[in-house]
């Protein structure tokens, strides 16, 4: 359990450093990855290079770990994201990424899901909910 989460704290910490400290020996070569607004990514050649071309458009300011969860070959990690694109474009949210293993120890599959940050109750006001009207930029 401790070497999978060395891994995916340096996976984290790679974003914020904007930095490659070894995506090709931390993913499969065949990995998939998954982001919660509906990119793919099929490979760990594929993935470096997005997360090398992302990394021109923005900078990754927080992603911090709450709570991670192991079963068999899984990882679920519980999270708090936080960006600033180079237009100005911020955003912040909830997520969670179910990760994959393979036996040495690598990613073989990772999908994000995100929750919003601002969320609110629709039924304070009564028994009709009043809903924003609004969608989250990744979904």
């Amino acid at each position: 359990m401790d070497r999978r989460e060395r891994a995916v704290r340096l996976w984290f910490s790679m974003w914020l450093e904007k930095r490659d400290l070894g995506i090709r020996d931390l993913f499969a070569d065949d990995a998939s990855y998954v982001e919660s607004w509906g990119p793919e990514y099929h490979g760990a050649e594929k993935i470096r290079h997005w997360f090398e071309e992302w990394n021109t458009r923005g900078t990754v300011e927080q992603w911090d770990i709450r709570q991670f969860f192991h079963r068999d070959n899984q990882t679920v990690v519980v999270w708090y994201f936080r960006c600033r694109m180079h237009d100005g474009e911020e955003q912040g949210f909830d997520g969670v990424s179910l990760i994959a293993w393979t036996p040495e120890g690598r990613i073989s599959f990772l999908q994000e899901f995100g929750c919003k940050e601002k969320r609110y109750d629709p039924y304070q006001a009564g028994d009709t909910p009043r809903f924003r009207d609004e969608t989250a930029p990744w979904l």
